[in-house]
């Protein structure tokens, strides 16, 4: 690391106060939050709430016994459930947006050397980060799904009731 009283540091001079990086911060998370809301507004509309639900709980549904189905486990749950994944789905769609004020604000307090790792770093995370979702999604779950319903105890397995006749 270079001597910070060395004249060659390209980071001499670049200091800001405290609460400069405080005002930065906080305009960055707003842009976050902005695009978090933008991306929100849009799954809202197509494909909707509802719709992102029932394309994560399709392997769930999948493997559930004949004649059952999932159900709600608190009074609110069927409204936060929904608007959870939705908020999470958006958040995945702005992840470039996030990652990218992550960038900015980080940035400029980084040396040259240490910007040009950043960009391949941040590229293969990305794809990485999609690829194990859709590899969890696709894979894991569809496979976990089954194995767990043996584990469940005896208590919770469904019957048939019988009626008197």
């Amino acid at each position: 690391m270079a001597d910070p009283l060395s004249k060659d540091d390209e980071l001499a001079g670049t200091e800001q106060p405290f609460v400069q990086h405080l005002i930065e911060l906080r305009d960055r998370l707003i842009k976050t939050v902005i695009a978090m809301a933008i991306a929100a507004a849009i799954l809202a509309l197509y494909p909707g709430p509802a719709a992102l639900y029932d394309i994560l709980a399709q392997p769930l549904v999948a493997h559930l016994p004949k004649g059952t189905t999932l159900i709600a486990t608190s009074v609110i749950s069927p409204f936060m459930v929904p608007l959870k994944i939705l908020l999470m789905a958006a958040f995945l769609l702005a992840l470039p947006v996030v990652l990218y004020q992550v960038w900015a604000f980080v940035a400029p307090g980084l040396y040259t050397h240490e910007k040009k790792l950043v960009l391949p770093l941040v590229i293969s995370s990305t794809v990485l980060f999609f690829i194990g979702v859709a590899f969890c999604t696709s894979s894991c779950s569809g496979r976990s799904l089954p194995s767990s319903r043996a584990l469940r105890p005896r208590a919770s397995r469904p019957r048939r009731i019988s009626r008197p006749t």
